[in-house]
């Protein structure tokens, strides 16, 4: 693959961790934005280079760092316009509610639960009192902008219990521009290795891709909190499909217009092994209330056309591993299935990712990851390199064991038959100096002609005003 090297052009510093990075056109406006929604809470937008404020819900975000040592993955997750917010002003929110805050799932088991193969009771450990033993509560709510230019809330879709703090999705929420619905990214609720498995429960609404007419009104302004889908209300459920599960955790989807059709991008988190970035055209969206039928006859939906990413039976290519050093050689390490039979059970069903790149790589022109964090087409001319291909970022190359710490960009190829490709790094000419710059969020402008970089100089989300928002360019 061509070797690809850009720059990073500035456009706002000292702000806070950057979620969310899109443009938009403000009604009455006539020049396409880009609003910038921090984890803790704020959503700027840049109008004639100056940074102004265009909602601020720190009040109503959880309390943020406090139990974790700082590192966190609640807050502010999801921010997305109306296709004509330019006519009806309407916008939608995703974030942890303040004040929402439990005990966990499993209590004091977030950072040590691993599999045991040869101990079954590790293998089928259930979800129990979840209206006890739960983290937080996330959100779903649909928002208004005023004539007066004031944005307000209208009404909650969805009030979500998870069971852990992490795992909660990133970029959360995008319309789609096929069928013009809300698209709601959830991850498998945390801790790690999906220890209930609720990716590949179709009842369970952590670890999927979910579609939400916003255009049906369910009179239900606030709806119950719920963790499965057959407890919404009925006229809820009306209004959700699912387009996939086996989700672990996911920086969004993304859209790429391929003459009639689109091919949709969704990047998968890893757990020890590979990060992986998925793609498709065709899927067949299964309603929730055909999902809650099958599940009360107790039958299997129709699963052709139904996206599965495999998770937590597998990460990305492989079947999920248990890794463990080698006493007699600690250069090497010793990978154990963690789930043979959910392995086995998604085999067949599963989607094949696009390109995989690994924690640990060999390979002199490669890098070993940390986390995926984004994953965008980019569509412009700047960057001939990368006209119709797809860039993704990594949190922080694994393998730089010296501060100070910094972040990936790649890319990768894909054609109409999406099938699986190499990826090459994309050289960075940027001086971080001293500070460490962990590549938070990737965003693109509404024609992907143009590509976005959120920046952090911390990994603990109270370390406060140490981010960046640069443009990529030649």
């Amino acid at each position: 693959m061509i070797k690809v090297k850009v720059s990073l052009r500035p456009i706002v510093s000292k702000i806070n961790l950057p979620t969310v990075l899109k443009t938009t056109i403000l009604p009455g406006d006539s020049i396409e934005r880009l609003f910038i929604a921090t984890q803790v809470g704020e959503i700027f937008y840049i109008g004639n280079g100056v940074i102004r404020t265009f909602l601020d819900i720190r009040p109503r975000i959880i309390n943020l760092g406090d139990s974790s040592g700082g590192y966190d993955e609640r807050g502010l997750l999801g921010l997305a316009f109306h296709p004509e917010f330019y006519c009806n002003g309407l916008f939608y929110l995703h974030y942890s509610l303040a004040g929402t805050q439990g005990p966990g799932a499993l209590p004091g088991a977030f950072e040590s639960f691993r599999p045991n193969p040869c101990d079954s009771r590790t293998l089928n450990l259930k979800w129990i009192n979840r209206e006890i033993q739960y983290d937080h509560i996330d959100t779903v709510e649909e928002w208004i902008l005023l004539s007066n230019g004031q944005p307000q809330k209208r009404r909650t879709l969805l009030s979500i219990r998870r069971p852990f703090l992490n795992h909660n999705g990133v970029n959360s929420l995008n319309f789609s521009p096929e069928t013009g619905k809300l698209v709601l990214t959830t991850g498998d609720g945390g801790s790690g290795y999906d220890p209930f498995n609720l990716s590949q429960d179709d009842m369970e609404i952590a670890g999927k891709i979910i579609e939400i007419d916003v255009v049906k009104h369910t009179f239900i302004d606030n709806p119950p909190v719920v963790t499965r889908f057959d407890e919404l209300p009925v006229p809820i459920q009306e209004t959700l499909t699912v387009i996939a599960k086996g989700v672990r955790n996911i920086p969004g989807i993304s859209f790429q217009r391929f003459y009639n059709q689109y091919i949709k991008y969704a990047g998968n988190v890893g757990q020890d092994l590979v990060e992986s970035i998925f793609s498709f055209i065709h899927y067949k969206p299964v309603p929730v209330t055909q999902l809650i039928q099958a599940y009360s006859m107790n039958s299997e939906p129709g699963q052709e056309g139904f996206i599965n990413f495999g998770w937590r039976g597998w990460e990305g290519a492989f079947p999920t591993s248990i890794i463990t050093g080698c006493s007699e050689n600690p250069a090497l390490d010793e990978k154990t299935i963690a789930y043979y039979d959910d392995a086995v059970k998604t085999s067949v069903w599963r989607l094949q990712p696009l390109t995989s790149y690994f924690h640990k790589d060999p390979r002199t022109d490669k890098f070993g990851a940390t986390a995926l964090t984004g994953v965008q087409p980019y569509m412009g001319n700047e960057i001939p390199d990368l006209t119709g291909n797809v860039v993704f970022t990594d949190l922080a190359r694994a393998q730089e064991s010296q501060l100070p710490v910094r972040g990936v960009l790649a890319y990768t190829r894909v054609g109409m038959d999406c099938r699986r490709n190499d990826f090459s790094v994309i050289e960075t000419e940027y001086n971080f100096g001293s500070q460490s710059a962990y590549y938070v969020s990737l965003g693109t402008n509404l024609n992907q002609s143009r590509l976005y970089l959120g920046v952090y100089g911390s990994m603990k989300v109270n370390d406060f005003n140490q981010g960046t928002v640069f443009e990529i360019v030649p």
